[in-house]
């Protein structure tokens, strides 16, 4: 993922509700929102590369999210893939401030990243760069993209309003099923691609041209771009996870909902 904007106990309903988009090399292989078939639990899309994720969701009620850093056009060279952090903690059962904790010995073994990690009561962050951190979330509306947590990058600042007003919305109380057509405003608004002024430009170290290529919610792009935008909304008994998929120059490639009853019916609070 290269944007999410997400609302943590901040809705009567919904005690997690999360949109994002997921940014990469079109010619990578992946899977689209689904069912893993190595842990029938969990679902969200998956990495066929490395065989991490981006993005998942386990019926135990737990929830892992992962971005990577800018920083500088230099390559990586960490040995782990990030995408393996969402894989292992929506396979697991654990407890997400003690897990993310127990990332600090090993945390830069992995590319840099950003994570988030829900454990059906803690949200909690944390990130390897510049150094290690970890912390709980505190409850309102916050942005993940590239550089710090709730940094005010402008597709940031979008994609958040856009989850608060839907939030607002007369869609997000419903009480009959959540369909594409409700989720309209919200991926509408992880759709847009208007680029950033460059005064509120953010600088990580890839140029100007870059940054302004990278500034919107939305990026297309032939080679790299805008996979999927993704919509998460989690009550007491259920999650909604609704996809929709792109390819090179935002081609659309198909839309998925499902909604994911969680064992025992309510998470643990």
């Amino acid at each position: 993922m290269c944007l999410i904007a997400l609302a943590w106990r901040a809705h009567p309903r919904y005690r997690l509700a999360l949109i994002a988009n997921r940014d990469e090399f079109h010619a990578r292989p992946t899977a689209a929102a689904g069912v893993d078939p190595d842990a029938l639990e969990v679902y969200g899309g998956r990495d066929l590369l490395q065989g991490g994720s981006w993005l998942q969701v386990s019926t135990h009620g737990r929830l892992a999210a992962v971005t990577n850093v800018r920083a500088g056009l230099a390559a990586e060279t960490a040995p782990r893939s990030r995408g393996a952090l969402v894989r292992d903690f929506a396979r697991g059962r654990g407890n997400a401030t003690a897990l993310l904790q127990a990332l600090s010995p090993v945390a830069q073994a992995f590319g840099r990243f950003n994570l988030l990690a829900w454990d059906g009561d803690t949200l909690a962050f944390a990130s390897n760069h510049p150094g290690f951190v970890t912390q709980p979330v505190a409850p309102g509306l916050h942005a993940m993209s590239n550089g710090a947590f709730d940094a005010s990058w402008p597709k940031s600042g979008h994609a958040t309003k856009a989850l608060s007003h839907w939030l607002q919305s007369p869609a997000s109380g419903a009480t009959s099923g959540i369909d594409l057509a409700m989720l309209a405003p919200l991926l509408d608004a992880l759709a847009d691609t208007t680029v950033a002024p460059d005064p509120a430009l953010p600088d990580t170290g890839v140029g100007l041209e870059l940054e302004r290529t990278l500034s919107p919610p939305f990026v297309r792009g032939e080679r790299y771009g805008t996979r999927c935008s993704s919509v998460v909304l989690i009550d007491d008994n259920a999650i909604v996870f609704a996809e929709r998929r792109f390819g090179p120059d935002a081609a659309l490639l198909g839309d998925s909902i499902a909604v994911l009853p969680m064992h025992g019916g309510r998470a643990p609070a």
